[in-house]
Order: structure tokens, then sequence, then C-alpha cells
């Protein structure tokens, strides 16, 4: 396949001129930058590089992927779309865009940061410009947290150093040795430059189930007020995550710098999930799976997830997170 496109390069090369040019006989010097030429235009169109091609905003398409496939999240769906809207489209924006990520497993956090890298980089996830940190597997040793502040600062220096529109996602940050994320704090500063790189291009993810509570508490007094739950704002929910996390040691962001400063641009709150949105996953997987997508199915896979309060019953347990598994019992 690489063969074919290679070909395929050189005779479009070839049609332009480019090769011809590079070998005629003025000077060896001249057939020697002709050559590469043809050589870094040839990596460049079989290897992803920090440029265009390979990175370039998709607004409509997040836009899509939220209202599509993000189900029970009005107060997310909105944020996300508005600050990266705003913020890809900002040619000289005075800071990396900062978003902490909060609520119960399986409401859609890391499935949003999914969607953004998927709408900004051609390889999505699998970019070489997204980078996925989890507490567990990278920072797993408290003893180690001196050696940790020290690698994370190089690894994200030297990323931002290769591409400035690197995505860093921190997963698992209620699980995170307290102190740590503060050793990134100059990055996401209003610096210009530190040591002669810029950091005001990169967009930083954190993901955390702490916050959770007070997201769920809040979701709930709303039911039983009788409230719909798109009568939520942001600013039912923000205020209260951000104590919550400052204030909880297991958060990983407990008395951290970053909320001291105002550098996290904003806490994202992810509702926990009701029947009706577990069902709505349901039927998504199975169009994702090419399956087709039967509400009777979908209704039966819904019904067999636990909810809570005990009495209640409104709130999915595991949000969506096991709707994959259980449609493939389903379908054996």
């Amino acid at each position: 396949m690489k063969a074919t496109r290679v070909y395929l390069l050189l005779h479009v090369l070839l049609s332009a001129g480019v090769l011809v040019h590079s070998f005629e006989p003025v000077t060896t010097t001249l057939f020697g930058f002709g050559l590469a030429a043809v050589g870094r235009a040839i990596y460049n169109y079989l290897h992803e590089s920090c440029g265009p091609k390979w990175i370039h905003f998709n607004a409509t398409g997040l836009q899509a992927d939220l209202e599509a496939k993000l189900f029970g999240q009005h107060i997310a769906s909105r944020i996300i779309l508005k600050s990266v809207t705003g913020f890809m489209g900002n040619d000289n924006p005075k800071k990396p865009l900062v978003l902490s990520l909060h609520g119960w497993t399986g409401t859609g956090k890391n499935f949003v940061s999914q969607m953004i890298a998927d709408n900004i980089y051609k390889e999505g996830m699998k970019s070489s410009f997204v980078h996925m940190f989890t507490a567990e597997l990278h920072f797993p040793h408290l003893s180690q947290i001196e050696t940790y502040k020290a690698q994370l600062q190089q690894w994200i220096k030297g990323n931002v150093t290769n591409c400035a529109q690197s995505m860093f996602v921190f997963d698992e940050m209620d699980n995170m040795h307290p102190g740590l994320i503060d050793s990134i704090k100059p990055y996401l500063e209003y610096y210009e430059s530190l040591d002669g790189v810029s950091y005001r291009k990169a967009i930083f993810i954190f993901l955390s189930n702490a916050g959770g509570e007070s997201i769920t508490q809040t979701a709930l007094d709303f039911w039983k007020a009788g409230r719909d739950r798109e009568e939520l704002e942001l600013r039912d929910l923000e205020t209260a995550i951000s104590l919550t996390v400052f204030n909880n040691k297991n958060s990983g962001l407990w008395h951290t710098s970053l909320i001291d400063k105002n550098l996290v641009d904003f806490f994202v709150p992810f509702l926990p999930l009701e029947y009706r949105h577990v069902a709505q996953c349901a039927m998504a997987e199975m169009k994702a799976k090419n399956l087709l997508a039967d509400p009777a199915v979908a209704d039966q896979v819904a019904s067999e997830i636990n909810y809570f309060p005990k009495t209640e019953r409104i709130f999915s347990v595991k949000g969506c997170k096991t709707i994959a598994s259980k449609l493939d019992y389903f379908y054996t």
C-alpha cells in the first residue's frame, strides 16, 4: 500500500516539474536540494507531522459527534464545543486550554477526550501528538514522586517542543499523588515562552471521578424538586466541584496551585445517566457495531443495569460503561 502511495506521489511531483528541476544539469548543489525536497515531501506524505495536513480542527465534526454520541450531558457538550472551538480558532491564545472533567464512571469523560482528539488530529487518539497519562501506570509509587515530577516536566517540554499543538490527557486524577500535577503549573501559565518554548497552543485535559458525589446530589435534588435536569447550569455545579477537588486529599488536585491561580479554564460536570440515556447509548453502540438498532434490545439492556438510589433507581451506577459487553452477550 505504501509503495503505491509513493508511486502516486512521485507521479504528482513529476507532473509538477519538481523532479525534472532536480535533475537539471546546473549544479550538484541544486541536485542535492531537489532530492532532499522530494525526500521530505515523501516522508511528510507517509508519516504524521506537525502541520495542517495532520492537524486541522473540524468544529462541525465535533458538534456532530457531541450531538449524536454523547447523551445526557447538555452542560458538558456546550462547554466542550465552545471552549475547544474558541481556543482552536485563536491564532494567538494567551495560555494553553485547560479542562478538568468530573463525574462518575461511564458518563463520557474519556469519550469526550477522544472526540476532541478525533476532530483535531487526523490520527485521533493514535496521534503521536496526543499523550495519555494514567496515575496507576505512569505514577504508581509515592516514594518516586520527585522523579515523576522531573519526568513529567521533560515529557511535556519535549513533546511541545516537537509540536506546539500537542494534547495531554491525565486520566484517574482522583488517584494521582497530591502535589504531582503542580509540577506542570509553569506550562499552564500565561508565559509567552519558557526556555524558548511556547506552551500556549497545547491542550491539557484532566479526568476525575472526584466531585461526582456533589454533581449527583445536585442532580438528585433537581429531580426531587420536580425540575428537569436540562435546567441545570454550569453555575449550579462549577463552584462546588472546584471546592470539592481542592479540599479532597484523594482528588489529585488537592490544594493545587492550578486552582489557586485560576489556571483551569473550566471544571466540566458530567451528570449521572438515567435509564433513557443508557438506552440511547445501547442504540448508538448497535449502530457503531453495524447491528440492527433495535429499541427493544436497547430497553432490555438498559433494564439490566443497576441504578441508584436503591428506592428511586434514577441513575445508572456505571453509566454506559458496560453497554458494549452486554450487547456482545445479546448478539452471541
